[in-house]
């Protein structure tokens, strides 16, 4: 949600508000003004990683029609889960020496998942060799079925809420037809399956056009790690046949892992509209942005441009709506980083620091951004990661492998470049977006992988605070505004 005049409810503490203590409330009220698929998510420590997410579905205002047509529509929220507390992984991931939270025991669909089984052990080169699940089909764990009618046509709202992986959707048999991105309208494109960064929201369409007397699986299966996660499953279901059936086939392959060309592939066919706004031609400030992992103070931290991210007390929106001293650093994030640095090297230990310094945009200014993907610690470590940014959309111009140089800008899309509000970055790539600093507010911009943020992996742009003209009280009753929740 862009939460224009309203940026105290974009919900993020230490940016827009402060948190909300144990017995006390904070009414979120802000207009909805553009129909489509998203979802709300704790934004506190690890709190996403604990399950406190949900889907928001905005329907098209009344008189007004959707540019595709469908005959019913189903809304699949994606998730990951451990067995291990959001609060203990926070504490690993703050340790020294560092230690890694692992990989989820379990890929959730609308919050269900098996562990330890398989809805599709029966078929004898199931590479999971897990036994198969024994369920009523009442129980919390069991799948959640899609019931459909033959011969029709279904919207199918997807949005992932991981906190680490990537993922791959399919449902066997059947064609998809992708036709909205983080509630934009793209042109339809139709795929075998379809790649999702935690993040992002699609809606896709489907035709219930194969055999009626079988059963499908939909399958998910993780992107851009070494898949250890066994493939999360679930049926649709064909009406009149029993949805007990369980499908004749083996659930659908997925490309391997680490086959990045696919997703390459994939985020390529994604454009704007037809008749959708178009970027402007130019850009006044260029922020390039470089992606790595370093160690701090003996910790390991994720850091742009060497500066590793660390919120602070108070909440920016008040402190500098209302012009509060020494509540975060004055310095300004670097725009760059040196010409000299090989992204394709393990960076060097010891070359990031600490930091909230905000980058302070020009109202009304387009701002290009460039997102640069580097080596990690050790050789050929570099990762995805699902770039979002509050409070705008912006266009994705494009993307590209290596190092970002200027002569790249020559393959911009500017015809029809898709607007988002997530991004991805591919391992040794980048990509370059573009937006309008047009939002008075505090916005943060951060890898949406949610150990990723929470060790450093994010900014925070200020564009036209002035022009807000009072911050709720409740939004500033901690720090250094705390002593301000009087002011009218």
């Amino acid at each position: 949600m862009d939460q224009f005049g309203t940026p105290w409810a974009d919900g993020v503490a230490s940016v827009s508000q402060c948190p909300i203590n144990p017995g006390e409330t904070f009414v979120y009220r802000f207009k909805v003004d553009k129909a489509g698929t998203y979802f709300y998510h704790g934004h506190y420590g690890m709190q996403r990683s604990a399950g406190l997410y949900g889907s928001l579905v905005v329907d098209v205002a009344k008189g007004e029609k959707e540019p595709f047509h469908y005959d019913g529509e189903f809304n699949l929220l994606l998730s990951d889960w451990w067995h291990k507390g959001s609060e203990e992984q926070e504490v690993d991931l703050s340790s020294k020496p560092f230690r890694w939270i692992g990989e989820p025991e379990t890929l959730l669909i609308n919050g269900r998942g098996q562990y330890n089984c398989s809805l599709a052990a029966h078929f004898s080169n199931n590479s999971s060799n897990l036994p198969s699940c024994q369920l009523r089909g009442d129980e919390q764990c069991a799948p959640e079925i899609l019931h459909v009618q033959p011969n029709k046509t279904y919207r199918l709202r997807l949005s992932s809420t991981t906190s680490v992986v990537s993922l791959n959707l399919a449902i066997g048999n059947h064609k998809l037809v992708v036709v909205e991105a983080d509630g934009n309208y793209i042109e339809p494109f139709e795929v075998d399956n379809m790649d999702i960064y935690s993040g992002e929201s699609y809606s896709i369409l489907f035709r219930t056009d194969q055999d009626p007397s079988q059963n499908y699986w939909i399958s998910l299966s993780i992107r851009g790690r070494e898949p250890i996660t066994p493939q999360a499953l679930t049926i649709l279901n064909y009406s009149p046949t029993p949805s007990s059936k369980l499908p004749v086939s083996r659930p659908p392959i997925s490309p391997p892992w680490n086959d990045y060309n696919h997703s390459k592939t994939f985020s390529n066919k994604i454009f704007a509209l037809v008749g959708s706004p178009k970027p402007p031609p130019s850009y006044d400030r260029r922020i390039i942005m470089l992606n790595t992992l370093n160690i701090v103070d003996g910790y390991v931290r994720w850091s742009i441009n060497n500066v590793s991210f660390v919120p602070p007390a108070t909440p920016y929106l008040g402190s500098i709506r209302y012009g509060v001293k020494g509540a975060f650093d004055p310095k300004s994030p670097p725009d760059s980083y040196p010409v000299d640095y090989d992204i394709m090297k393990p960076s060097p230990n010891p070359n990031g620091t600490y930091g909230n310094g905000v980058y302070k945009l020009d109202f009304n200014s387009t701002v290009d951004v460039i997102l640069q993907n580097a080596n990690g610690l050790v050789d050929n470590s570099s990762e995805i990661h699902p770039w979002h940014l509050h409070g705008h959309d912006f266009w994705v111009l494009g993307y590209g492998d290596g190092k970002f140089a200027t002569e790249d800008e020559k393959q911009f899309n500017l015809n029809n470049p898709p607007l988002r509000n997530t991004v991805v970055i591919f391992p040794f790539g980048w990509a370059a977006l573009r937006f309008v600093a047009r939002n008075p507010g505090v916005w943060p911009f951060h890898c949406h992988i949610e150990s990723h943020f929470h060790m450093g992996m994010g900014v925070i742009f200020a564009e036209g605070v002035d022009r807000i003209r009072k911050v709720p009280r409740e939004a500033l009753g901690c720090g250094l505004t705390k002593k301000m929740v009087k002011i009218k």
